[in-house]
């Protein structure tokens, strides 16, 4: 069998496998947030945190407890890290620097997972479970509570209520991530992936030195990793690790666990809008980018321009050997269309335009389909961006699920897809302007400007992934990275609450004739179109710089 047709296959079973996890699974999720009933377990944790979870919250409450909650997780695991010395379990490791600590902080609270240290080197059994693997689950949980409080402002009317936000992230980590996780860490122990509490160990000699791992309980923060979108892996290879990513099966399941939840969302949010069709709609927008975004890095990296990359069968540089030039293209498309961040190789050793794909697909804002719940709510506030250009091509107040777009939504909205370019841009200019940063480049040229635009891209839009060149242990990109991460995470929610609030407020306005209908494959075509076209009309200029100027060399 070649290459190229072993990648296809990966990409149909993989599809087949999201088909058939896609009814269910949006139905549970849907009947989880529309349920009055709290289940045992739920009450004791209401109780321990002193919550109410039948008290509907308007949006600035929903917003004061998303932000009360992270800001408690961020204070947290900062501390953690800091005392690591002290604590039992630490494998000898140090405390964590205070610059570093900050970033670890910021990055999992903020669901981007980025990571400036080695974690077999770094960080000790305490800090990875008790830390780094809880905020696997709640900041997901987080993303997806505000994509239901998002839903409910469309469902709802005449109301500015949106639920609860304890109950949807109680509800979000006890019956959707949990359960869901368990059983994949299940599989990838079954599969080969590590599950233990050991110490270092000394496995051989080795020109000289000798090699040494340490155990974890791998498997499972693996699981989380992938399901909630996180991407920071307990070993500093990632998913390239065979301690994480024993086989090419488990490659694929795991990229199944990336794209599962927030592709099943979109049938969730159709049943909670009264309007499946609704769903299909984003769903068709999703998949659509994804397929071709698949497609044209599979392309890039097959093709064979040189003698090395003709012997290889493709561009292997980076890449792992049991895993191919498909499995790898397939897996980075995946994480970085979502905000995973997770890699099974190195992208900056992808092809010039292979690495732009990458970053590209983060630029889109991780919406095809992107993180769990926040492609969902991102997803969403381009279809309202995309009904207002529809509306202004015929003259016509725009709606969306039966909710005008009027001025105060498109503000909104306006000021969401506004947040991470700046973010990304501005501190790109910074580095590259200020004297020491540059001195973080391993290249120069087109290549080491990527390595500083693939950082911030990927950090204010909560990915985490890396070009993997850059040297990003410095108080410069420490702190930077820190700040995009928080302001690329929370400054969109406090939009999108408002939004939600926004259109809560709002009476039903009749469907007529000339109402636009969203369920149609031509509002698809229209959602794909906008998305792209201010994606580049924003990032254009930097990507010229940077992957294109490399990949046209």
């Amino acid at each position: 069998m070649g290459p190229v047709l072993a990648g296809v296959l990966q990409l149909l079973a993989l599809i087949g496998a999201l088909a058939l996890a896609y009814v269910p699974l949006g139905n549970y999720m849907a009947k989880v947030f529309s349920s009055e009933r709290h289940w045992r377990v739920e009450k004791w944790i209401y109780k321990g945190i002193g919550a109410n979870p039948d008290t509907e919250m308007r949006w600035a409450s929903y917003l004061r407890g998303v932000l009360a909650f992270s800001v408690a997780g961020v204070l947290f695991l900062y501390l953690l890290q800091r005392l690591q010395g002290s604590l039992p379990g630490s494998l000898g490791f140090s405390s964590i620097e205070p610059a570093q600590a900050f970033n670890t902080a910021a990055s999992f609270v903020s669901n981007t997972n980025w990571q400036s240290y080695s974690g077999e080197q770094a960080m000790g059994h305490v800090v990875q479970t008790a830390g780094l693997a809880v905020q696997n689950f709640v900041s997901g949980a987080v993303g997806i509570a505000v994509a239901v409080a998002l839903v409910r402002g469309f469902a709802r009317s005449r109301t500015g209520e949106l639920g609860n936000f304890w109950a949807d992230l109680v509800r979000g980590t006890v019956r959707v991530l949990v359960p869901v996780a368990a059983i994949a860490a299940l599989v990838l122990v079954a599969c080969g992936a590590l599950q233990n509490f050991s110490g270092i160990h000394e496995v051989g000699q080795f020109m000289g030195g000798s090699q040494q791992w340490n155990g974890g309980a791998v498997a499972s923060q693996e699981a989380i990793k992938e399901l909630g979108t996180n991407g920071g892996g307990y070993f500093n290879a990632n998913s390239a690790h065979p301690f994480e990513n024993p086989t090419p099966f488990t490659n694929l399941f795991e990229i199944f666990l990336i794209l599962v939840i927030p592709l099943a969302l979109t049938r969730t949010f159709g049943i909670m809008v009264g309007s499946v069709k609704q769903g299909y709609a984003i769903l068709g927008t999703m998949v659509t980018i994804w397929v071709g975004f698949v497609a044209l890095m599979m392309w890039t990296e097959f093709a064979h321009h040189g003698p090395a990359l003709q012997a290889a069968g493709g561009a292997m540089e980076g890449k792992e050997a049991r895993f191919g030039v498909g499995g790898s293209a397939l897996f980075g498309v995946s994480t970085t269309l979502t905000s995973t961040g997770a890699v099974d190789s190195f992208h900056s050793s992808f092809t010039g335009l292979g690495g732009g794909i990458t970053m590209l697909g983060m630029m889109l804002g991780e919406i095809a389909p992107g993180g769990v719940g926040s492609g969902l709510y991102g997803m969403l506030i381009m279809a309202i961006i995309a009904v207002f250009i529809a509306g202004l091509m015929v003259g016509r107040t725009p709606e969306y699920l039966g909710k005008k777009i009027g001025a105060r939504e498109m503000k909104l909205a306006a000021c969401y897809i506004l947040v991470t370019p700046a973010l990304v841009l501005i501190f790109t200019s910074a580095s590259m302007a200020l004297r020491t940063p540059p001195n973080s480049m391993l290249n120069s040229g087109a290549h080491g400007f990527s390595e500083v635009l693939y950082a911030f891209t990927s950090a204010s839009n909560n990915n985490g992934s890396a070009f993997a060149g850059l040297n990003a242990n410095t108080d410069w990109f420490n702190t930077t990275t820190g700040l995009a991460m928080l302001l690329g995470r929370f400054v969109p929610m406090v939009f999108v609450l408002a939004l939600a609030g926004s259109l809560a407020e709002q009476k039903p306005v009749p469907a007529t004739a000339g109402t636009l209908r969203t369920e149609k494959p031509l509002f698809t075509g229209l959602l794909v179109g906008a998305i792209l076209i201010i994606t580049g009309l924003t990032y254009f200029p930097a990507l010229a710089l940077g992957p294109l100027a490399e990949g046209l060399a």
